[in-house]
């Protein structure tokens, strides 16, 4: 398969030296989000928006897919306690949301994390971190769905990493609201 160079890629395969401690812990913990969320206090999931839409150019790479390319999309935000800490965008390829990915249209308002940890042919990527810039499709849908309410770009932390079954990817991307940080210290 011909690998297509990103379009603008600003995830890093290590932390920037700027990242606190806390931020690193964050962005590099592995296993489920959401139970380290958990861990914190209360968590709602609420499902932002659901469609088949074209492969964006800056994230063609993730999937090791041509931009524009058919893909399933999932975006969701996470509260904690009734503050709104964690948005993720989620994606795979459209026939692969038919097939080996099809749990990802069923999940409703429950965390990818209950398909994606119980079944030992799923495979995890290293993870990319950033801070948003204000083209990235991750900060687009954040914008989108925070109006006036959204920080700064450069303010917002983020994660990717893909999943994988039988060569088919699932990626998901999250980034930490600002007021996240808030939050985890005083649980830490």
């Amino acid at each position: 398969m011909e690998l297509f160079p990103p379009y603008r890629s600003d995830w890093l395969a290590s932390p920037p030296p700027s990242f606190s401690q806390q931020q690193k812990y964050w962005l590099f913990r592995p296993g489920a989000l959401t139970v380290g969320l958990r861990e914190i206090g209360q968590v709602q999931l609420q499902v932002v928006r659901e469609r088949a839409q074209g492969l964006h150019p800056s994230e063609a790479w993730m999937l090791k897919r041509r931009p524009h390319a058919p893909v399933w999309l999932r975006e969701i935000v996470m509260s904690i306690n009734g503050t709104k800490s964690v948005f993720a965008r989620s994606f795979t390829p459209l026939n692969a949301s038919h097939g080996l990915w099809q749990g990802m249209r069923r999940l409703r308002t429950r965390p990818l994390a209950d398909m994606l940890y119980h079944d030992t042919q799923i495979t995890r990527s290293q993870f990319f971190v950033c801070r948003l810039h204000h083209q990235d499709p991750l900060y687009r849908s954040l914008r989108r769905l925070l109006g006036d309410e959204c920080p700064p770009a450069h303010r917002v932390m983020a994660r990717c990493s893909v999943f994988w079954r039988q060569r088919q990817p699932l990626l998901v991307a999250e980034c930490f609201l600002p007021d996240f940080w808030a939050l985890a210290a005083i649980s830490s």
